[in-house]
């Protein structure tokens, strides 16, 4: 199967014709698995030809071997991609696990060294203060940081218009 994925041309989107080359399968044949598996295949707007991306190509390739070589039907092909979706979704899981501890562990060594420098303030409850930007509705309200209302009328400037004129 691998030498099967170095023949899909490095591009990121494929004609429906170009995939049934790729596949060796007959047009009719992608359209029936394109009902059996409605992700295949992007959305086509009235006469716009289906276009597939490269992700969809390797997967009619997944299915051509599960239904040819494996002798699965269209509904055992489908649950055992959906295995797959599920024990790569665990495994990505498991690597957030491991990257949140190494993560806590960088910050745990940072805040060691700050402790160490002495000049730089160490944050109480492993915090640092929030940010000194205006919050949206002191913007909105045209009051700074400070307290004080912001020069302007606050609607914007630009010429005023008669009511009978708009």
């Amino acid at each position: 199967m691998a030498d099967t994925f170095k023949a899909i041309p490095d591009r990121d989107l494929f004609k429906a014709s170009e995939v049934c080359e790729i596949a060796s399968v007959q047009p009719y044949v992608l359209r029936s698995w394109e009902l059996e598996f409605p992700s295949l295949g992007t959305a086509r707007s009235a006469g716009a030809p289906r276009v597939y991306r490269r992700a969809d190509v390797e997967r009619v390739l997944r299915i051509k071997e599960l239904v040819f070589v494996d002798g699965l039907t269209l509904a055992g092909a489908r649950r055992r991609l959906e295995d797959d979706a599920a024990d790569a979704g665990a495994a990505t899981a498991a690597t957030g696990t491991d990257a949140r501890q190494k993560l806590d562990g960088i910050k745990q060594e940072l805040r060691a060294l700050l402790s160490m420098l002495g000049d730089a303030p160490q944050p109480q409850g492993g915090a640092w203060p929030p940010a000194t930007q205006p919050t949206l509705l002191e913007l909105n309200a045209g009051v700074n940081r400070s307290g004080v209302k912001a020069a302007g009328n606050g609607k914007g400037g630009g010429k005023k218009r008669s009511p009978r004129n708009p």
